[in-house]
């Protein structure tokens, strides 16, 4: 945001002067300092009453549910569930299974259809064979935390397969360079089938010509070379950041591939481009959209319906209420509906301003 906001001032496209970052890096030191943390399991009580444990939600590092239990009697405990992450895919492990739940909060967010059966690795490898014909760059707008990982986890399984091409890979972010070294030093928090590859070895999130840029001169220096590459960069929704500059250059030439990989919410500028806008505003330009544009579902860290309904099968009893949350009201309300036909379980579709009182 600092970056964008002295871009905005040199090039005078901001409707503030001066334009200013939402928050600075100095904020965030200081936001950092009000935290420290537990691990998963670990009891924090509280006077009130209550005691908290942070459970593995499989989403992405470090994801928790936030299990609170009351501590006088009669006992309750609520478990806001957060973000479910889906089995079966690369580096995290899968979702612990929880017990004895009096209330829950159950994510919605692909309540109301399942992921597609399609590989999207291969999917992937396939744009990416393609675009290396055109002779043009990929440029793949992604969240830096998670699924830039993920990509990198899956570039280099692809090569090593003989499945694409070597490609120089830039990961231009320094949110996602800084995360990935998170990655790398939590070992203990991957999958078995991840470790299995370290302990063999194999550096799992480098692909064989990664470059990583951290500075505004690495990631300017990207666009002078025209030629193939895949680069890397957030925001994954193509609301901001250094990604923002790939596009920029890159929309206008035919040659070159931008790829979404997963959802795009409405009136981001991803979507947009997703949806065939002959034009994108970009710092205050207008830029055509000449690159062939794909995108790549399958790759979210969302659990879908059936494997939410699969979890809820592993509770040990109904929770008093299930409460569906975390997604567009079509995808809540089915995701509710499902649940009652399923199992038979008292469930409810919060609105905006509404409140429960819970029986404790």
């Amino acid at each position: 945001m600092e970056e964008d906001a002295a871009w905005a001032n040199e090039k005078g496209f901001s409707r503030h002067s001066p334009a200013l970052p939402l928050y600075t890096v100095e904020d965030a030191k200081r936001a950092l300092e009000l935290f420290h943390p537990v691990y998963y399991g670990e009891e924090i009580e509280f006077e009130a009453g209550f005691r908290v444990k942070f459970r593995d939600a499989g989403h992405i590092l470090g994801s928790s549910f936030v299990d609170i239990k009351t501590t006088d009697e009669p006992k309750r405990k609520i478990l806001f569930g957060g973000d479910l992450g889906r089995p079966a895919r690369p580096i995290l492990k899968n979702p612990v299974q929880v017990y004895d739940v009096d209330y829950l909060l159950a994510e919605s967010t692909y309540g109301d259809r399942e992921h597609p059966d399609a590989e999207p690795e291969e999917e992937l490898a396939r744009i990416i064979n393609e675009g290396t014909k055109r002779g043009g760059g990929i440029i793949i707008p992604s969240f830096a935390v998670e699924r830039t990982q993920e990509l990198l986890y899956v570039l280099r399984d692809l090569e090593d397969r003989g499945k694409i091409p070597i490609l120089p890979v830039f990961v231009d972010s320094p949110m996602a360079i800084k995360a990935t070294e998170v990655f790398e030093e939590r070992v203990t928090e991957q999958d078995l089938e991840t470790r299995v590859l370290i302990m063999k070895g194999i550096r799992v999130f480098h692909p064989k010509n990664l470059r990583l840029c951290e500075t505004v001169e690495q990631s300017k220096a990207i666009n002078t070379p025209k030629g193939r590459a895949i680069i890397i960069s957030a925001s994954g929704m193509a609301t901001g950041g250094r990604i923002l500059h790939h596009l920029r250059k890159r929309l206008p030439h035919p040659e070159n591939t931008v790829v979404f990989i997963g959802y795009q919410v409405p009136g981001t500028r991803g979507r947009r481009i997703l949806d065939g806008e002959e034009k994108i505003r970009i710092h205050g330009e207008d830029i055509p959209v000449n690159a062939h544009i794909e995108s790549v579902q399958g790759f979210s860290g969302h659990a879908d319906y059936q494997i939410m309904l699969a979890w809820l099968l592993g509770f040990n009893r109904p929770p008093n209420v299930t409460f569906c949350v975390h997604g567009e009201p079509e995808s809540c309300e089915s995701l509710a509906k499902k649940i009652r036909s399923k199992f038979n379980w008292n469930t409810a579709v919060p609105h905006e301003g509404q409140t429960f009182e819970l029986g404790m």
